[in-house]
């Protein structure tokens, strides 16, 4: 199954939009993320409609932050990727009329739904600002207890 890498692509580019004085080009944040800027725009306008981003066009223009990374979320950048799916994994046929059947489908939705609300809570837990205090305390040396 191929893993979806947005999210960690996406927080690696915030971060690096946050160093910034002057707006960054799709061309640009695609080749901090190795990739190709059309992805960069079709992924940052997802952003720019959950209000993280703003984009201004022509000579000068960019990609730049919408508000400070204190007040986004893990989870608000997830959620503006539309929520990519934790796990390959997924019920059997949902219209079965067998009882045992029936019994491990809710089983592994159940756990699946727990995982995904776990994931979810620790995402609403930590902002984008965390990352980048993080990356300077380990550049530093310090390492805090908190």
């Amino acid at each position: 199954m191929r893993q979806d890498s947005r999210l960690p692509r996406v927080l690696h580019a915030l971060l690096h939009l946050e160093r910034m004085r002057t707006p960054a080009t799709s061309e640009l944040i695609a080749r901090m993320l190795g990739t190709n800027a059309s992805v960069v725009r079709r992924t940052m306008a997802g952003l720019r409609q959950a209000g993280i981003v703003v984009s201004v066009k022509g000579h000068g223009g960019g990609w730049s932050l919408a508000r400070p990374l204190t007040e986004i979320s893990l989870l608000d950048i997830y959620q503006a990727l539309d929520a990519p799916a934790l796990f390959a994994i997924g019920i059997d046929d949902g219209q079965t009329t067998c009882l045992l059947a029936r019994a491990a489908n809710d089983a592994t939705a159940n756990a699946l739904l727990k995982a995904q609300q776990h994931f979810e809570a620790h995402l609403r837990s930590v902002s984008v600002a965390d990352l980048a205090l993080n990356f300077e305390q380990s550049r530093t040396g310090h390492k805090g207890n908190d």
